[in-house]
């Protein structure tokens, strides 16, 4: 249950904790702009990474013409094309707490 009086951070966290979500989904959810979410997941993962307890997972982007898959991208935002077969068809990467 989300609760209005906990900052955007906090919320992605209870969103995203024991599942997956990309960061269209929490934008639509926590009715912010996608970039917004996106900015806020690079604090996500500091946060996340001082507790031993819990495990910030990146589900990579995948291309769905080739299924190259962006295993190595330290970025957490979507790629904009593929770098094999230049798709734009690329699924967003889902983003999740252990």
């Amino acid at each position: 249950m989300l609760h209005p009086e906990r900052t955007p951070r906090q919320r992605i966290i209870d969103l995203i904790t024991g599942t997956r979500l990309s960061s269209h989904q929490l934008a639509q959810m926590l009715a912010i702009p996608e970039r917004q979410v996106e900015e806020h997941l690079t604090h996500v993962v500091k946060t996340v990474a001082r507790d031993k307890t819990r495990k910030f997972i990146l589900d990579p982007a995948r291309c769905q013409d080739c299924d190259f898959v962006f295993r190595d991208r330290s970025r957490l935002t979507s790629p904009s094309r593929c770098p094999q077969c230049r798709s734009e068809a690329i699924v967003a990467p889902r983003y999740g707490i252990d």
